[in-house]
C-alpha cells in the first residue's frame, strides 16, 4: 500500500505530531489553511467514513477534543472548522479529520514555529 498517512504512522515520513495513542495520530498539516491546522488519522487504514469502524471513530472523536483544547489554549483562535471528506473530494484515501482553527486577524507562521508553540 502506498498511503502517505500509513507511511507517517510507520515513521517512514516525518510529522509534527501533537498527540497519539494506540489508535490515532494527530499532526500538523504541512500545507495548512491556518495556523494550527491539524489532521487526526486512525492508525489502522480505513478508506473513509463508510469504512471506519466504531472503535476507531470513537478514538478520533476523543482525540478531536484533546486537539481542540490544545489549540484553544496555545493559539487562542476565535473558532474551528472540522472537515472530513469522502469520495471524489477526498485527496488522500485514508480516513482523516481536519481541525482548522479560525482567527479574526490572519497571520502566517511556519508549521515548525507553530509546532514549537504548541509543544512548549
Amino acid at each position: 500500500m502506498d498511503c502517505i498517512f500509513c507511511k507517517i504512522i510507520k515513521g517512514e515520513l516525518p510529522s509534527y505530531t501533537l498527540y497519539e495513542n494506540d489508535y490515532v495520530k494527530c499532526f500538523l498539516n504541512i500545507n495548512p489553511l491556518s495556523n494550527g491546522h491539524t489532521l487526526i488519522i486512525p492508525k489502522k487504514h480505513f478508506k473513509d467514513a463508510f469504512d471506519i469502524d466504531e472503535k476507531y471513530m470513537l478514538e478520533v472523536n476523543k482525540a478531536e477534543k484533546i486537539i481542540l483544547n490544545l489549540l484553544q489554549e496555545k493559539l487562542n483562535p476565535t473558532g474551528f472548522k472540522l472537515h472530513q471528506h469522502n469520495g471524489t473530494v477526498q485527496e488522500i484515501k485514508h480516513y482523516h479529520l481536519h481541525v482548522i482553527p479560525t482567527y479574526t486577524k490572519k497571520s502566517k507562521r511556519s508549521v515548525k514555529k507553530i509546532y514549537e508553540e504548541l509543544i512548549k
